[in-house]
C-alpha cells in the first residue's frame, strides 16, 4: 500500500513535537543487494531509475541523510544496494558475464564477501549466469540469495514472434536495439542475438551457434553450488489494467497463450509448454506467460493494510529445481502470482502498485535468509 517514506513521517513528528516513533522498516540484509534489469533497460536513464518508483526514485535508496525525501523508508536505513548496468541488447551469455564483473566491483566496494541478486525479466537469466561465473572464479559460492521476477526462464513467445518476422523486419528491429542500445550505453548491443536467447528451443540450428532457454538452463541451473536460495516473483494481468503499450501488443499483435503444460515446446510459439487454447485471458503479464516463470522456491506476496507489506514461500506448487521439467502444476498454476504486468513491478506507470514497499518486502525476504 503507498504511504510516505518513514523518513519525511518521523520528520514532520519532531516538527510538531510528537516523540511518536514510526513503524518498523525491514531488516538490514547482511550482504549487498544488487540488482539486474531487463532487456532494453538502463541503470539510470536521464536520472530515472530502472529500479525505482512511478517518480524514479531507486527502491534500493534508504532514507539515511537529514530530512531525505526521495527514498525508500521502508527500508533500513543502513542496506546496501546497488543497480548494474549491462549491454541492453544481447545474450544472458555476454550480460551475464559483465554482470559478474560489476557484482566484483560492488564486493570489492563494499567489503562484502557475497551478494544477493534480483533480476527482472532478462536480468532473472542474467543472474544465473553470473552466480556460476563468480562461483568458478573464486571457487565457492557467492551469491547467498538469488531471486527473477517475471523471468523468461523457459522463453518467450514474444521473442519468436518478432523473429518469425521478415528478415527486413527483424534487421530493422536489430539496427533500432543496436543504435539505441550503443549511443546510450556503449557498443556490443544485438537485438537479433538478444531475441534468440529468449526462445526456448535453438532457434537457428544452422547458424553454428547453440542459443536459446533450454541449452542456457542447462549450462546455468538451479544449483546450490552457485547460490544459497532460489526464488521467483510471478506477474500476469490482463485487460486495459495492463500497461498501454503492452495492452496494444496484446490485442494487435500477439496475445500469449501461456499457462498450458507440455514437455518441451509443443506448439512451436518459442515457450515451454502447450497453451490451453485461450489467448484472452490473464495467463501473460504481456510478454512471458507463467508457464515460464517458476524458479526455485515459487515466492507469494501480500499487501498489508497499515503495516508493512510481506513475501513468503508458497509451497504449494513445489520447487523447481529442473528449469527444463517443471511439473504441470508448476507450469499451469496461478497460485501467488501478482496481478501486475511486465512493466509495473519496474516502477513504469500508470498504475497503483507502490513498489517502494513491494522491495522492502523482497529486502525482507532476503534479510531472512542471508
Amino acid at each position: 500500500m503507498r504511504r510516505l517514506p518513514l523518513a519525511l513521517l518521523a520528520s514532520l513528528s519532531v516538527l510538531a513535537g510528537s516523540a511518536g516513533a514510526a513503524s518498523a522498516a525491514a531488516p538490514k540484509t547482511t550482504y549487498p543487494v544488487v540488482f539486474a534489469h531487463g532487456m532494453g533497460g538502463f541503470d539510470d536513464l536521464l536520472g530515472y531509475d530502472y529500479w525505482g518508483d512511478d517518480y524514479g526514485t531507486f527502491v534500493g535508496d534508504p532514507c539515511n541523510e537529514f530530512l531525505e525525501v526521495y527514498c525508500n523508508g521502508d527500508i533500513d536505513a543502513g542496506q546496501k544496494a546497488y543497480a548494474a548496468q549491462v549491454p541492453a541488447f544481447q545474450t544472458s551469455d555476454v550480460r551475464g558475464l559483465d554482470l559478474a564483473d560489476d557484482i566484483e566491483g560492488f564486493l570489492a566496494t563494499s567489503g562484502a564477501s557475497k551478494v544477493n541478486l534480483v533480476g527482472h525479466s532478462q536480468g532473472g537469466l542474467d543472474i544465473r549466469k553470473a552466480a556460476r561465473v563468480l562461483y568458478e572464479r573464486y571457487g565457492t559460492a557467492k551469491v547467498r540469495v538469488l531471486i527473477s521476477i517475471s523471468s523468461p526462464h523457459r522463453g518467450s513467445p514474444v521473442a519468436k514472434y518478432i523473429l518469425d518476422l521478415r528478415p527486413g523486419v527483424t534487421s530493422v528491429i536489430s539496427a533500432l536495439a543496436s543504435y539505441y542500445g550503443d549511443t546510450i550505453y556503449e557498443p556490443g548491443n544485438d537485438g537479433y542475438a538478444g531475441a534468440k536467447q529468449l526462445v526456448y528451443n535453438d532457434y537457428s540450428a544452422s547458424d553454428g551457434v547453440t542459443t536459446g532457454m533450454k541449452a542456457f538452463n542447462a549450462l546455468y541451473p538451479v544449483d546450490s553450488k552457485y547460490a544459497f536460495r532460489y526464488g521467483s516473483l510471478m506477474t500476469a494481468q490482463n485487460g486495459v489494467n495492463v500497461n498501454p503499450a503492452l495492452f496494444l501488443l496484446s490485442e494487435l499483435v500477439y496475445d500469449i497463450d501461456g499457462d498450458g503444460y507440455c514437455s518441451g515446446d509443443c506448439d512451436n510459439d518459442g515457450a515451454s509448454g502447450m497453451g490451453d487454447g485461450t489467448c484472452n485471458e490473464r495467463d501473460d503479464d504481456g510478454l512471458v506467460g507463467v508457464n515460464s516463470q517458476q524458479m526455485g522456491h515459487r515466492l507469494k506476496y501480500s499487501e498489508t493494510l497499515l503495516a508493512l507489506d510481506s513475501i513468503s514461500n508458497d509451497a504449494g506448487p513445489g520447487y523447481v529445481g529442473d528449469l527444463n521439467a517443471p511439473t504441470s502444476t508448476q507450469m499451469t498454476s496461478m497460485s501467488s502470482v501478482i496481478d501486475q504486468d511486465h512493466l509495473d513491478v519496474v516502477g513504469v506507470g500508470p498504475d497503483t502498485f507502490d513498489e517502494m514497499e513491494f522491495y522492502a518486502a523482497l529486502f525482507e525476504y532476503m534479510a531472512y535468509y542471508d
